[in-house]
């Protein structure tokens, strides 16, 4: 299994534009993400819907369900870093993964906060490290890996894109309705989601041996009985604690607590790391914080899609795109994804564009005009109540070309915020850094939650046109903040570039 027969350098050293080990991370997480986005899609519907929560009480749960699985990465990164290493966690994650699926596929309805734990556990121990692993494929000063990472961005979008779509419709019915009956609608649903992540986990075993000695067990030196029984304990420690998530998952309450300490205690561990730098480390370090910090505000604005946003296209979309028969949920989880495929390259080519004539923006300054993209889109969502009908339906063209927009916001700020974060933290905190950004993630989606539930709380008992405009006008303040954050972040930018020094 582990075949280190390829060097690091061997691998860093590769021809062309991408190293291969590249496309077979790009399918894994591909399928991967397939998984977690037609997940993700679900959860806000299926709560209204299945579990008879209402609106306000679903944007919560949402928001303290993805918070979880973004603050596990952090705790999973922490334990590649430390005991695992990256693959094993990786593998053990799909293992947890693909359980959560099959026990939502059964009978999501009495299981769903069970099968959510498993899944939310897996998620901490995949997501960060397959990106780490992507990293270590290239050399530290090699200009191909902001490339590579839109790339690899690429391959997580494909993945949210079908899942995204096919998930939620298959379940809402308007896809092969005719195939799967009324009644399992959702089993099949969240069925997909495992089938697909086995594909993941197959393909990342039978490729994994072309990552040479990337990604093995920080502990190689250790002997191997004491190692197998850390990494045992790592394993069994990671079962013991589901019922602890499923209680504090479906108890807002705990959240808030939770999410009260994490945040701090992380920032207190980075510090005492940070004791043993050099000032130059630390000010990249403190470089990486700013980013950190502002990502917060743009994940809770962009999350809105798996919150309020869905319950806004449920309730108050009409279903054509362009002529096109579409579900409104589908559209309101995948268009998105579809964009940054579409356009992902093109983005990329402009950055080199411009880097070739001297003239790219910093990543700070790319940071600020992703906020910028986001206002642009919020505002539309908010344009949307200007095409209403009387029973409160509005343009899911109009809807479509929000996201359009918004999708251009993301491409500056999320594949360039990983690299980023590669870049301005010393190897031995990678994966601790790489966990406060997908922990921002988290702080992002319970914001997210929080802000879904206020929209949401003020549209009770309203008539849908009445909830239409509540939540235009709340999109309406959301571009307003963005705007604002947009331009401190570009006023800021000579400072942040200071601490960053040589890292562009």
């Amino acid at each position: 299994m582990e075949n280190t027969n390829s060097s690091i350098q061997e691998i860093q050293n590769f021809k062309g534009k991408y190293p291969k080990q590249l496309w077979y991370l790009f399918f894994s997480e591909m399928w991967e993400r397939f998984s977690f986005y037609g997940m993700r899609g679900m959860l806000v519907i299926f709560m209204v819907s299945q579990l008879s929560m209402n609106d306000k009480v679903a944007n919560l749960q949402y928001g303290a369900t993805q918070a979880f699985v973004y603050a596990f990465t952090f705790i999973g990164g922490l334990f590649a870093d430390k005991l695992l290493g990256y693959r094993k966690s990786l593998f053990w994650g799909g293992l947890l993964m693909i359980v959560g699926s099959i026990i939502l596929a059964i009978d999501p309805q009495h299981f769903f906060f069970f099968g959510i734990s498993f899944t939310i556990i897996g998620t901490g121990f995949f997501k960060p490290n397959i990106s780490t692993i992507v990293g270590k494929l290239y050399a530290d000063d090699d200009p191909r890996r902001d490339a590579g990472f839109s790339l690899f961005y690429a391959g997580v979008n494909l993945g949210a894109l079908i899942g995204g779509y096919i998930c939620i419709a298959v379940a809402n019915g308007s896809l092969w309705s005719s195939l799967v009956p009324a009644a399992l609608r959702w089993n099949v649903a969240f069925g997909f989601a495992a089938v697909v992540m086995l594909v993941s986990l197959i393909t990342f075993t039978q490729t994994q041996k072309s990552l040479g000695a990337i990604g093995l067990s920080p502990l190689a030196a250790m002997q191997a009985s004491k190692r197998k029984r850390l990494e045992l304990a790592t394993y069994i420690g990671s079962l013991l604690i589901i019922p602890i998530i499923m209680t504090m998952v479906s108890n807002t309450d705990y959240t808030d607590i939770f999410m009260f300490i994490i945040g701090p205690a992380s920032l207190l561990y980075l510090f005492y790391e940070m004791r043993s730098f050099t000032a130059a480390e630390n000010k990249k370090l403190i470089a990486a914080l700013v980013f950190i910090v502002f990502s917060i505000f743009f994940w809770a604005f962009f999350e809105q899609s798996g919150g309020s946003l869905s319950l806004f296209a449920a309730h108050n979309l009409n279903n054509t795109v362009l002529g096109v028969s579409l579900d409104p949920n589908g559209v309101n989880n995948a268009a998105n994804s579809f964009f940054v495929i579409v356009f992902a390259a093109l983005v990329g080519m402009v950055w080199l564009w411009l880097h070739k004539r001297k003239l790219e923006p910093n990543t700070v300054v790319k940071f600020g005009l992703g906020f910028l993209f986001l206002a642009g889109g919020f505002a539309i969502f908010y344009d949307t109540k200007f095409f209403a009908d009387a029973s409160g339906k509005t343009s899911l063209n109009l809807f479509t070309f929000g996201w359009f927009v918004i999708t251009f916001g993301e491409l500056c700020l999320s594949p360039i915020g990983m690299s980023a974060m590669t870049k301005l933290s010393p190897a031995k905190t990678q994966a601790v850094i790489m966990g406060m950004w997908f922990l921002a993630s988290a702080y992002g989606q319970y914001f997210a939650g929080l802000l879904g539930a206020n929209i949401a709380d003020a549209s009770e008992h309203a008539s849908n046109l009445e909830k239409l405009n509540v939540y235009a006008n709340g999109y309406k303040q959301l571009a307003i903040y963005a705007l604002i954050a947009g331009v401190v972040l570009i006023a800021i930018a000579p400072l942040v570039k200071k601490l960053m020094q040589d890292v562009k």
